[in-house]
């Protein structure tokens, strides 16, 4: 618990401010990319059912869309920032290695490049937190 707890205020000392703006573009690119799984969930599905993981499908497709849509919605504000990046990770490394990766690795593969750059930006979060312009920071400075 010591090593998080060092984890984290290493984050909040170490967060320039330009990683906000970066940090509302993820948030607002999860949050489409989960709106978009949810207007064609057969192609979702579709890609789910083609890993060779034994996952019920349904459910999948549910985790996916509602972790993209609210964890980016609370990542674009800066609300429960780590929490919400540590729920993207699964997906992020599932659509990188096993989804994504299948179709080569080239430039013309764009998921792969946006899934893994989301996927560093997600990690990068995680460990940063949320930063001076955010949810978080601004509860912690009118607790009262």
């Amino acid at each position: 618990m010591e090593m998080i707890n060092r984890i984290e205020r290493w984050g909040d000392t170490h967060h320039p401010a330009w990683m906000d703006v970066v940090r509302i573009g993820l948030g607002v690119l999860l949050f489409v990319k989960g709106i978009s799984f949810i207007s064609d969930t057969a192609r979702l599905s579709h890609l789910i059912s083609n890993m060779d993981f034994h996952l019920y499908s349904v459910m999948a497709v549910h985790y996916v869309a509602f972790a993209h849509i609210f964890g980016g919605f609370l990542i674009a504000l800066g609300c429960l920032t780590r929490t919400a990046a540590i729920f993207q990770i699964p997906i992020l490394i599932a659509a990188v290695f096993f989804v994504n990766i299948r179709a080569g690795f080239s430039y013309f593969n764009s998921e792969l490049w946006l899934s893994m750059i989301t996927l560093l930006l997600v990690l990068t979060f995680t460990i940063i937190g949320s930063g001076k312009f955010s949810m978080d920071e601004w509860m912690k400075n009118h607790d009262n």
